[in-house]
Parts: structure tokens; C-alpha cells; sequence
């Protein structure tokens, strides 16, 4: 009991004196700009400097955000500097996600505000509609970005999720003041998919009145109101990938392969009659069958394709030949799970 007691006085000593010696050095690094020949780390992993001009050429700023399209690298001595790659495929899998999943939204509310199990004129016309209008502003959006009036981009790449949430990577040496460092260290794909819901609701306010009253006289269609539903969905997105964008843009792949696979059954489940003969038939002998199937696998190649990245391009296109496998394998099983075999199954 002696010895225990003495042990713990020795750690309580210990960790007094290191405590001590971390109050007396603390964390030091140079507060003002330094030169530019000389190695003066920031604190935090966002905080750099930039180069001066003028009076101060030759010198670097103090430690603070780096400049939009800017980012500090982890070999750069804190040093800001420019992102002039392209970027990578996933990044391009990423933006063409965000614009489909707003083009599949457009068309879910507008098929269900429409009530109808066919597709007729004005619901096709207004699925060809919100194509348009995502497309637009996909396109505008590219241009907008850098480099101006480029189908191009430059970006910083992805190092880890931090990136996406700079702002809680403010650093506070010492306890003495927070060094305000928050910037779009993931350029430019944070502000890109703002600007592209800015401009998708803008043309679909625009446009879709306009088809409207040019092709769709009729005042008994509900497509229409499909819009107010956008009204709303879009805030909602904005919220989402501004809090959450960068685990769905970790997440994104498995996000489409398993939503695909959910969404297929379920258009299945809802079918009346369960055979598996009906359920084969209609998926040829019924064009909005056909167009949702379809869709459907596409979405889920689209899926595979951004898991894998396509690092081994003829293994990995290849497996886009297993995604009917989900529909196959409900047809195949759905005599097996119709609730009639549990009714019978529970009189007996």
C-alpha cells in the first residue's frame, strides 16, 4: 500500500512539471510577416501566407486564410499556394451526382403530383422540361467557374474530411486568440454546387411558365404544382450540403447503389399483381415501366462506376453488366414473398 501510494505521488509530480513546462514554452511561432526565404510554420492546418508586394516585396504575410482558389500544402512551410490542378474523376462523379440527384428529384415530385400511371403529353413534356433547366445550369455552371468561360476546372484536391469544415479547424495557440483560417480548402466544389441550385431554381421559374402556357393550355394537369415542391426541396439541399457535404461527398457512391436498389424494389412492390410473368411483361409492355426500369440502372451504373473510379477501365465498365441483377433476382423471388404464401402459412 506504501509503495502504491508513493508510485502515484511520483506521477502526480510528473505530469505537475510537464504541465509547468508546457504553461512556461506554450506553443511559438511568429505572429507578424516574416521573410520569404525563411521557414516560420503557422499554427493549425489551414492558416498560411501569402506573398506581399509593393513595400513589403520579399516578405510574407502573418498567419491567416489563404486566398480563394489558394491552399495551404502539407510540404509548403505554411506558405499559400495556388491550385492549378485539374480534378480528379471522383470529383467529376461528385458534380455529376449533385446535378442528378436534383434532375431525379424534378422528376419524382412531378410524377407524383401527377397522379397518373401513363406517361402522357404534358408529364412528358415536363420530365423534358426539368431536363433543360438542369442541364442549363449545369453548363452555365462550368463557365462560371475557373478558368471563365471553360468547360475546364481548377481545383484543390481532397486530402481528408477536414477540408470540407475549415471552420472548425480555427486554431487557438495558447489560449491567446483564435486565428480565423476558414476557407474553401476543397475549391471549388463547395461554392459550385451553391451557384447551381441558385441557377437551377432561377430557369425553372423561368422556364417551365413558359412551357406552360405555350404547350400545356390546360389548367387540369397537376404537373404544375410540381414546382412548388422544388420551392421547397431546394433550401433544403442547400442546408444539407452545406452542413453535410462532405460526407456525402465521401458517401455519395454507396448513397446511389443502395438508394437504386431500394427504389427498384419498391417500384416492384407497389405492382398489383406479383407473378413473376406479370411483373417480366410489364417491364416491356408498358413504356413508364420501361423508362423507370432503365433509369433505374443507370443510376446504379452510375454508382459503380464512382465507387470504383475506374482504376482497371475494362474490369470496372464490365461490372455495368450485373446491375439487372437486382430487378432479375424480385422477379425471380417475388412468388416466394407474396403475402398470400404468409396467410396460408398462418391458417395452417
Amino acid at each position: 500500500m506504501v509503495l502504491h501510494l508513493g508510485n502515484q505521488r511520483i506521477y502526480l509530480l510528473l505530469a505537475c512539471l510537464f504541465c509547468g513546462w508546457v504553461g512556461v514554452n506554450g506553443y511559438s511561432y511568429i505572429k507578424g510577416k516574416v521573410r520569404s526565404d525563411s521557414i516560420s510554420p503557422c499554427p493549425g492546418l489551414y492558416c498560411g501566407r501569402i506573398p506581399l508586394s509593393g513595400e513589403d516585396e520579399g516578405f510574407l504575410s502573418p498567419c491567416g486564410q489563404c486566398p480563394r482558389g489558394w491552399r495551404v500544402s502539407n510540404n509548403t512551410n505554411s506558405i499559400c499556394q495556388k491550385c492549378e490542378e485539374a480534378p480528379e474523376l471522383y470529383d467529376w462523379f461528385y458534380l455529376a451526382f449533385m446535378a442528378l440527384f436534383v434532375l431525379v428529384l424534378h422528376w419524382i415530385f412531378i410524377d407524383k403530383v401527377a397522379k397518373r400511371r401513363k406517361l402522357t403529353r404534358e408529364i412528358l413534356l415536363t420530365h423534358i422540361c426539368a431536363a433543360l433547366e438542369v442541364t442549363i445550369s449545369s453548363v452555365l455552371t462550368l463557365l462560371w467557374a475557373e478558368p471563365f468561360g471553360s468547360f475546364s476546372l481548377v481545383s484543390c484536391h481532397y486530402q481528408h474530411l477536414g477540408d470540407w469544415y475549415t471552420a472548425l479547424h480555427n486554431p487557438n495557440p495558447n489560449y491567446e486568440e483564435i486565428i480565423h483560417c476558414t476557407q474553401e480548402a476543397i475549391y471549388p466544389l463547395y461554392t459550385l454546387i451553391f451557384v447551381f441550385y441558385v441557377l437551377c431554381l432561377a430557369f425553372m421559374l423561368l422556364l417551365r411558365p413558359l412551357v406552360f402556357a405555350k404547350f400545356l393550355c390546360s389548367r387540369n394537369h397537376g404537373v404544375g404544382k410540381a414546382i412548388y415542391a422544388a420551392l421547397y426541396f431546394f433550401p433544403i439541399l442547400a442546408l444539407l450540403h452545406a452542413i453535410f457535404g462532405g460526407l456525402i461527398y465521401v458517401s455519395f457512391p454507396y448513397i446511389v447503389v443502395t438508394l437504386s436498389v431500394i427504389s427498384s424494389a419498391s417500384h416492384f412492390a407497389f405492382k398489383i399483381d406479383q407473378t413473376p410473368r406479370k411483373l417480366f411483361l410489364g417491364c416491356f409492355t408498358d413504356s413508364r415501366n420501361a423508362v423507370i426500369l432503365v433509369g433505374h440502372w443507370l443510376i446504379h451504373a452510375f454508382g459503380i462506376l464512382s465507387i470504383t473510379r475506374l482504376k482497371d477501365p475494362s474490369l470496372h465498365a464490365s461490372l455495368c453488366t450485373l446491375v439487372p441483377l437486382p430487378a432479375v433476382f424480385y422477379i425471380i423471388t417475388s412468388k416466394f414473398t407474396h403475402p398470400a404464401n404468409f396467410d396460408s402459412d398462418t391458417l395452417r
